[in-house]
């Protein structure tokens, strides 16, 4: 009776442990839910609606991670997918209508949404006052100029920034690095990091970043990317250059036509990665001599990729350089802010405030 009385006991002081830790283990998945609440929803709620797992595969390894990013695309493009038959699209495509409001809304409610919106501080009090904020999430940011003028520092600086708290000009996000020229130096990233106060070392993991060695391969990245994205928590894309790769894989004016698509296409596919997943997408630009503008007028370059990648960017900046490590920062074409510029500096722990 005795041993059964004990065994009794330890039976119930382990249940009890195993309620206890279940309950510790539910709270806290409620306090990271409260903290950091998904803007998506993941594609495998569809399983709840009768489709099938192997088809959800299927848009996955297409890229399509998300019921919103099935809601943005087109029939066609679903239809392309192998193995997903045209019944299956519009049945998916029923089914997703339920789920992602896609209708008009008011005037004051889009005002609303935009207050949610997070702004990434630059580590310059000047650009910050600049675009109001810091760079827009939820959006595209391009900065383009020429060689030596911040582009790159401007991205290892928001690499940082973007995963300190809300309260400090954060999104308490990941970043992710797609380097096409073989510029990204992580010992740049330490610098910042210390500069900010941030562990040097937990900075650099929260950091993915991939290399691109032509244009396919940094279309490709996009569709992993879309993949990370879906599992965790990110608050910056950097594309350092956006452009270059296209402008070496397609020469000529016989290939400018196709060259012009396929940036087209990846601008979108940027785009929607910056809308379904809330995440501030920043590219960087090259320029070019402008054969329409004269030797002696105040800027003889512009940004390539034409009127593809204006209307792709919400926000256009132009960086120029300024008297010794100062660099001047002029807002090119947004929808809300005015044009107007700053000067801000570069140091060995990024972007600051410009100096007398």
């Amino acid at each position: 009776m005795m041993a059964t009385t004990e065994v009794s006991e330890e039976d119930e002081l382990q249940q009890q442990y195993h309620n206890e830790t279940e309950m510790e283990e539910g709270e806290e998945a409620m306090e990271e839910e409260e903290e950091s609440p998904d803007i998506y929803q993941k594609i495998h709620i569809l399983e709840s609606h009768g489709i099938a797992a192997n088809d959800i595969t299927k848009f996955e390894s297409a890229g399509y991670h998300t019921i919103e990013s099935i809601a943005h695309a087109t029939k066609r493009k679903l239809s392309d997918i192998k193995g997903i038959s045209e019944t299956k699209v519009l049945k998916i495509k029923e089914i997703v209508k339920t789920l992602v409001p896609m209708e008009f809304q008011t005037a004051a409610d889009a005002l609303e949404n935009r207050k949610e919106l997070v702004m990434l501080t630059t580590g310059s009090r000047e650009i910050d006052k600049l675009l109001e904020g810091g760079i827009e999430t939820g959006s595209i940011t391009e900065v383009f100029g020429e060689f030596r003028t911040g582009k790159t520092q401007l991205c290892h600086t928001l690499c940082v920034t973007c995963q300190m708290p809300v309260s400090e000009g954060g999104a308490e996000g990941k970043a992710m690095y797609i380097d096409t020229e073989g510029s990204f130096r992580p010992e740049r990233l330490k610098a910042i990091a210390e500069k900010f106060q941030l562990d040097p070392i937990a900075t650099l993991e929260n950091v993915a970043v991939a290399r691109a060695h032509n244009s396919e391969h940094q279309m490709e990245l996009l569709k992993v990317a879309a993949a990370i994205m879906a599992q965790d928590r990110y608050a910056l894309l950097v594309v350092d250059s956006a452009t270059a790769l296209f402008r070496t894989d397609y020469t000529g004016r016989g290939e400018l036509s196709e060259r012009q698509i396929q940036m087209g296409q990846f601008l979108r596919q940027l785009t929607r990665l910056a809308e379904e997943f809330g995440v501030s997408v920043f590219i960087t630009n090259q320029v070019v001599a402008n054969p329409d503008g004269m030797s002696f007028a105040k800027d003889a370059t512009k940004p390539i990729g034409g009127n593809i990648i204006a209307h792709a960017a919400t926000t256009r900046l132009r960086l120029r350089k300024g008297r010794g490590e100062n660099r001047i920062m002029t807002v090119y074409d947004s929808p809300s802010l005015p044009e107007a510029d700053c000067q801000f500096a570069l140091s060995a722990e990024g972007v600051c405030d410009a100096t007398e």
